[in-house]
């Protein structure tokens, strides 16, 4: 979009002549700013402390103040502020923000409150519209950062680079691809003087970003029509500013506990008798696993809500046979019901009598070809038209169908070259927070995926009020991670993917999606045995884990490439099972305060940002591990790591990595990292465990349905601020939101004499599977003794691994274990 013509830049000027005529507006302590330059209007409102709404009209009317995204609660938001204006521009200032509007150019700058600016508009032409076009434009510092904007392909920092929001089945996308699924119109700067801050723009039309792509200085961002409405969050740090994003756009809902186990797909398991052979399969090889997918070719002529009795005689029957080998169902249902009047499917029956389905121009139904041939398109941005769309999952339900898997929702349509419905195409706006109108397609196109995801989602909570719906969804718009979770669509087997994945998850996390995962292996092509064990190793510290491929693709199920691959694929996913404590602890804080599950270093230490390390392929796993695999996956020369200052452990040996003297670019400066070799080799991933961690394990299980036998394992790895979570609930039902939960802080903090961890009292009712806790420290040398609540308690040391271990009763209320140095000599002797 070019909105930089002469024309433009002339009514800009005519603009500013203006200035003079402007009265001084807004009273002191007032929520908001507002400034008006010839027919254009902004206004600022600070609606917290560190977060700001802007809106310009440039015709002098404000459009309708309704968002699919940010509830109207907040929006109408406020905090007292103490006004700041002049003769020259109109401000205010928050308890962390100044804001400031030039009365003749309208030029508006945010900055902290020591002077530092945060994010400015661009000095030349912060803001042009051309009839519905617009673009508001930036300063872009030389130190800035960008990350965000969901699963946009390229690299990891946005900044250099341009990208369309525009929902489009993207098969076969490569490194370049640009758009893709979906829409998230969100970015976050690291690296400026003010500190982090975000914007997300409340628009759902075309739209379109540009980082310092065609300006290195101007950051710019608009669309082709709807509200110039968007919002600044600040930080100043990077988490405070994604944390803070949850706020506006929502945060997710905890999933079932199944849905972090290993699951596996391909389009398709064509009968009944091959789900019960992969399940079978699974178990026979002592693969974990807890879901099964079943794509379109278990339907009637891949109509949706249907069933191909032929191959799937008994739907309810397969799900009992695999639930009683601990594996869930997924089924897909994609949206596009099958135009079949007069043959008895039910969902067009339905759905035409309820008018529940799009409309052209000329109000006809809409009608175009997907995978049962012609097909029409429910309405769901009407409420009603969700609720019969919810309704339809009943009979699934009730056979037993754990989750669904929304596909196609861009949505995609065959033989046509926009891919996709015409921008004609009307819908009904019926929705509370929204004015009834009807609405082109143009407008709608980026939020028909989430939509779609959100009616599966709201149907099954109807159908079973207390169970936790599982929906997947292959696109979405900003907050979708209110309903569904996601993965990157239809990659391919090659090793730039697996590395492309990485950063295209990392953005996702950072714009709301925790919930989200790739086709492990590559949805199509052929990946080397190699690929496909790197590629599944990686994927046991995502936060889904799912293996799927298409049709015609060679078998990618863990026990390809014979028993050598297939045990090291085993050896990953069991890693991940026992490590399903510490990962459904990160689901209990994303859901609680919107802190992403896999994280850029540089989240939790932000000086890592500009450290040496080719650090394009490590990430975070919560805030306690640290998976690094090599920069160039090909490659087999050994690559640097960089590992954050603070100490870390080799996790699957549980050593300490020795501390080395110079860490970072200058010696002088104080440490910020250090710096390790590791050379590729297949059969390891290189992971580290943060000093001060105490990471909670279980015993290995085939499936989330089996109840670990044994103690719950609390590795402790001592360090500065050494701390760790436990929780747990029930694992399906929504009794967690009425307290049936548990969660505990444990700590650790070395003394003179040795160790002590120290356990906090419980929160919540919920009462665990574990009766006992093996307490296992490690780096400890020589022998111990130990005493829990005041009493002597049993050790056993095993000096090879410099560890010590203490099995206790279930610490249910707040107690201290010491641990205490003992000569090695009574190393493996008990009190």
């Amino acid at each position: 979009m070019n909105l930089s013509s002469g024309s433009l830049r002339r009514r800009w000027l005519r603009l500013a002549a203006c200035a003079a005529l402007l009265p001084i507006a807004p009273a002191a302590h007032a929520a908001s700013a507002e400034v008006s330059l010839g027919s254009a209007r902004l206004q600022v409102t600070a609606l917290a402390d560190d977060l700001l709404r802007v809106r310009i009209a440039p015709d002098g009317q404000w459009p309708e103040d309704a968002s699919w995204v940010v509830p109207a609660g907040l929006r109408a938001r406020s905090v007292s502020v103490q006004e700041e204006s002049t003769a020259d521009s109109v401000g205010f200032r928050t308890a962390v923000l100044r804001v400031r509007i030039e009365r003749s150019t309208l030029r508006l700058t945010v900055s902290d409150l020591a002077g530092q600016v945060v994010l400015a508009d661009a000095p030349d032409r912060p803001f042009e519209s051309h009839g519905t076009q617009f673009e508001l434009r930036k300063a872009l510092a030389i130190g800035e950062h960008i990350f965000g904007m969901g699963d946009k392909t390229g690299l990891l920092d946005r900044r250099g680079g341009s990208f369309t929001d525009w929902n489009t089945d993207a098969y076969h996308f490569e490194q370049s691809t640009d758009p893709l699924y979906k829409s998230i119109p969100f970015f976050v700067s690291v690296g400026g003087a003010g500190g982090s801050y975000g914007v997300y723009l409340d628009n759902t039309w075309r739209s379109n970003f540009d980082f310092g792509h065609r300006d290195p200085s101007v950051l710019s961002f608009g669309a082709v029509a709807g509200p110039i409405d968007y919002y600044i969050l600040y930080g100043p740090a990077l988490r405070q500013v994604v944390q803070r994003f949850s706020d506006l756009s929502g945060k997710a809902p905890l999933p079932p506990l199944w849905a972090f186990g290993f699951q596996q797909s391909r389009y398709s398991y064509m009968s009944a008798a091959e789900v019960r052979g992969i399940a079978s399969r699974l178990r026979s090889e002592h693969l974990p696993a807890d879901v099964i997918w079943m794509d379109i070719d278990y339907q009637d002529r891949n109509r949706p809500f249907t069933t191909n009795r032929k191959t799937f005689p008994d739907l309810p029957a397969l799900v009992r046979d695999v639930g009683r080998q601990g594996i869930h169902l997924v089924a897909i249902t994609d949206l596009h019901v099958a135009d079949a009047p007069n043959q008895g499917y039910a969902p067009f029956d339905t759905g035409t009598a309820g008018d529940h389905f799009v409309h052209r121009a000329d109000g006809s139904v809409y009608v175009g070809e997907v995978w049962p041939g012609p097909a029409v398109f429910p309405e769901f941005t009407r409420a009603q038209s969700r609720q019969w769309w919810g309704g339809l999952y009943q009979d699934f339900m009730a056979a037993g169908i754990a989750g669904f898997w929304n596909d196609m929702n861009e949505p995609a349509i065959f033989k046509t070259p926009t891919k996709t419905m015409p921008p004609d195409v009307v819908h009904r706006i019926d929705e509370p927070g929204f004015a009834p109108r009807t609405a082109t397609h143009a407008e709608i196109h980026n939020i028909f995926g989430m939509e779609n995801a959100r009616a599966t989602y709201e149907g099954m909570l109807r159908l079973k009020p207390d169970e936790r719906p599982y929906v997947m969804t292959r696109a979405s718009f900003a907050g979708g991670q209110r309903y569904s979770a996601t993965w990157t669509g239809d990659n391919s087997a090659t090793w730039n993917h697996l590395k492309l994945s990485i950063a295209m998850l990392l953005n996702l996390n950072l714009s709301g999606f925790s919930y989200s995962g790739v086709d492990v292996g590559g949805y199509r092509g052929a990946p080397s045995a190699a690929l496909m064990t790197r590629w599944m190793e990686i994927a046991a510290f995502l936060p889904v884990f799912r293996n799927h491929s298409e049709k015609g693709a060679i078998r990618k199920e863990p026990w390809s490439n014979g028993p050598a691959q297939t045990a090291i694929r085993r050896r990953f996913i069991e890693a991940r099972y026992r490590l399903l404590p510490y990962f459904y602890a990160l689901a209990d804080e994303n859901t609680r305060t919107g802190a992403p599950i896999m994280r850029p270093v540089f989240y939790e230490f932000p000086a890592m940002i500009d450290a040496s390390c080719d650090q394009s392929s490590t990430f975070l796993a919560g805030d306690r591990l640290l998976i690094a695999p090599p920069p160039d996956f090909e490659s087999p020369v050994s690559y640097d790591i960089c590992l954050p200052e603070g100490g870390w452990y080799d996790y699957w040996t549980g050593a300490a990595v020795a501390q080395q003297v110079r860490a970072g670019a200058d010696a002088a400066a104080p440490v910020a990292y250090q710096i390790v070799k590791s050379l590729p080799v297949l059969d390891r991933l290189p992971v580290y465990v943060r000093a001060g961690s105490i990471l909670p394990r279980q015993p290995l299980v085939q499936s989330t349905s089996e109840t670990p036998r044994g103690a719950l394992e609390l590795a402790v790895y001592p360090g500065a601020d050494c701390h760790g979570t436990l929780y747990a609930d029930d694992g399906h039902s929504l009794a967690y939101g009425r307290g049936g939960f548990l969660r505990q802080s444990v700590r650790c903090e070395m003394t003179a004499q040795g160790l002590t961890v120290s356990f906090d009292a419980r929160a919540g009712s919920y009462r665990p599977w574990w009766k006992t806790v093996d307490v296992v420290v490690h780096g400890w040398r020589g022998g111990a003794s130990a005493s829990f609540a005041g009493k002597p308690a049993s050790v056993r040391v095993v000096p090879q691994a410099q560890e010590v271990h203490v099995l206790l009763d279930d610490p249910t209320s707040p107690l201290q274990l010491e641990l205490r140095h003992r000569p090695p000599a009574v190393s493996g002797s008990r009190p």
